[in-house]
């Protein structure tokens, strides 16, 4: 309004703790100790959404075990989670790069694998053993922790010392001696602003007590690491308490894939680091090829045994194609053309051009011309049982084996001929 006085607008700036000028713990009582007052704002401030490459953000329920806690160990940045078709098989992605500045992604990694190797190291963690090794690095940990503050309590002591001497001689120096009352007054407020100083780095660093454990959590913490791995593994734990209980003792994990495996490194929350390395998922047309120890079966079978024997033999052996189910002779006949491996024991009479196969087998043809008759005559001898043949399927060629006993009894001496009978019309000379 005209002639109204301006009105002053004050501006609230957040300091951080860290940066408090005056900080008076127990001063009133509290409805939470000041451990957990710093615990719950570090909480806070780790939940939030705001630059994710910092903060891991709050525990969600998919299945995605490293949700929030996995790094890119290519570019450091936080990788985000998307998951497959069926919604439950995780993939981690850095795709930080084409989203804000529409680069290439920098990595793609199936998450299925990569969970459960982490959670086996974590479970191997909480062994009794390894608890045993941690409470007493832990026990080390506290002396060292007891050392420093000892070392704050005798600087402080320090301090307010010279301080009260810098008083003392303030105090006793004459009225009349104005020069040097001026120069140790000085001097007592540096000291009195040194103390100030350590007092308030002293009250905001973290106190060593809370880190101490007590006997009965101990004896808690043995006993967990006997209930955990049932726990853990149980249908009735949800994904969000399996993350929650993780995050308490890992602080991120670092993926780099690699050629043919994923390195993956655990940091924890003391800082320590573990590395494992994880097989690389095989690609959608590696699951799709035949396993190459089956081509080089195929390649031995081959020169003496027909497609259909050969698709018999792998059935026998366990073994299976690409696509699963079970071998048959077209498989095994695409297999042979797709490796360029020759058969030595065809099914059809043309595709052996010898007459005589790998396993010693004639061909009907080629067996009437070593015994001298017709190619007839070997169907009926096959049917009849007197020579070894075998028929792929009905009205199929005939495949005979040959020993020097058989060929002994059955060669003629001389093929017989017939002759062709004359026309009606024709007449006899």
């Amino acid at each position: 309004m005209p002639g109204e006085t301006p009105r002053l607008k004050g501006r609230t700036r957040q300091v951080a703790p860290a940066a408090w000028p005056i900080v008076l713990r127990d001063a009133h009582p509290g409805y939470i100790t000041w451990e957990q007052f710093l615990r719950n704002q570090q909480r806070l401030d780790d939940n939030r959404t705001f630059r994710p490459e910092d903060r891991r953000g709050a525990v969600r329920e998919g299945a995605a075990l490293l949700q929030g806690i996995v790094l890119c160990g290519r570019c450091g940045r936080r990788m985000a989670v998307r998951y497959l078709a069926d919604g439950a098989r995780p993939c981690y992605d850095c795709a930080e790069v084409h989203t804000q500045l529409a680069g290439a992604t920098c990595q793609s990694i199936r998450g299925d694998g990569i969970d459960a190797a982490v959670a086996r190291s974590f479970l191997e963690a909480l062994q009794p053993a390894e608890l045993t090794v941690a409470l007493a690095a832990l026990d080390d940990l506290e002396a060292r922790a007891r050392q420093i503050d000892r070392q704050w309590q005798l600087r402080l002591e320090q301090a307010r010392y010279e301080a009260d001497l810098a008083r003392r001689r303030f105090l006793a120096v004459e009225p009349e001696h104005r020069l040097v009352a001026r120069s140790l007054e000085r001097e007592w407020n540096a000291k009195l602003a040194d103390v100030e100083r350590l007092e308030r780095e002293d009250a905001a660093r973290p106190s060593s007590t809370a880190r101490l454990v007590t006997p009965e959590e101990r004896q808690r913490i043995l006993a967990l690491a006997q209930d955990l791995p049932t726990v853990w593994q149980a249908p009735t734990t949800t994904h969000l308490e399996r993350k929650q209980v993780l995050r308490c003792l890992i602080k991120d994990v670092t993926l780099t894939r690699q050629a043919a495996t994923i390195h993956v490194a655990i940091r924890w929350q003391t800082e320590a680091c573990t590395t494992l390395e994880v097989p690389r998922p095989p690609r959608s047309a590696d699951l799709r090829r035949t396993d190459p120890a089956v081509i080089r079966r195929i390649d031995e079978l081959a020169p003496s045994h027909t497609d259909r024997q050969i698709a018999a033999r792998l059935n026998d052996e366990g073994r299976a194609p690409g696509l699963k189910g079970t071998f048959t002779a077209d498989k095994v006949q695409w297999l042979r053309y797709k490796h360029r491996i020759p058969s030595g024991c065809p099914e059809g009479p043309l595709a052996c051009p010898t007459g005589q196969r790998g396993d010693g087998r004639y061909s009907a043809r080629a067996a009437a011309a070593e015994l001298n008759v017709s190619v007839s005559t070997i169907a009926a001898w096959c049917q009849e049982g007197r020579l070894d043949g075998i028929q792929t399927a009905p009205h199929g060629p005939w495949w005979v084996r040959l020993t020097p006993a058989v060929v002994t009894a059955l060669r003629k001496s001389a093929r017989r001929r017939w002759a062709r009978r004359a026309s009606p019309d024709q007449g006899v000379s």
